[in-house]
């Protein structure tokens, strides 16, 4: 029954013109053991990105920051597929800080890591997508799908919802190369800094099993 409707949708997706196609950026496949980002044990980035496109088939996702992000939710049934490389920052937390580029053509930034801790079990799991249209206005769409993998935030238990990055909002909002064109409230701001004053990645060379 599931699968009929899940056909019927696709069928009047299709008919009126909409498509839910999901290929895999680029960007997204620096996200691997040892990146101290989340990343799959299992799953290949071509089966991630098959499941956000059923998830959105289902309608099981929210709107992102701007028009042609969305915030997909993993099913719960493969979210202990991922790690999640945040720790909680404590008295005992040892931080490190270093300045590092994404890529050469990019600005650095000052990347601050936990040297120690345990990484935090994950609660949820949200697949980013960038629309087609919203990648090439930068030129960095990798395939001709509609939607693309660009980004998996492993949440930890607890939380509902992991807030952008300050250095990532900033390279938004000021249109500096590798971000997004987009603007944010001031309430954004406050909520994202206040996020990652309590939580930091855990060092990757430090990740317990």
């Amino acid at each position: 029954m599931v699968e009929l409707t899940n056909i019927k949708k696709v069928q009047n997706l299709y008919l009126s013109g909409v498509e839910m196609t999901v290929g895999v950026n680029n960007f997204v496949r620096r996200q691997i053991k040892g990146s101290g980002k989340t990343y799959s044990k299992t799953l290949s980035f071509k089966e991630i990105a098959k499941h956000a496109e059923i998830q959105m088939l289902n309608n099981d996702f929210v709107e992102g920051y701007r028009k042609g992000v969305r915030r997909v939710n993993a099913p719960k049934i493969i979210v202990n597929d991922f790690v999640c490389p945040l720790v909680k920052i404590d008295a005992n937390t040892i931080l490190v800080s270093k300045l590092v580029k994404r890529n050469k053509d990019e600005e650095p930034y000052i990347q601050t890591r936990a040297l120690n801790g345990k990484p935090l079990t994950a609660g949820k799991v949200e697949f980013i997508l960038y629309s087609n249209n919203v990648l090439k206005e930068n030129k960095e769409n990798s395939t001709k799908k509609n939607w693309e993998l660009i980004s998996i935030n492993a949440i930890p238990k607890g939380l509902d919802h992991l807030p952008m990055g300050p250095i990532t909002m900033m390279r938004n909002q000021l249109n500096l190369k590798g971000g997004t064109k987009a603007m944010y409230l001031s309430e954004e701001w406050a909520g994202a800094v206040q996020f990652w004053q309590k939580y930091a990645p855990l060092e990757p060379k430090n990740e317990m099993s």
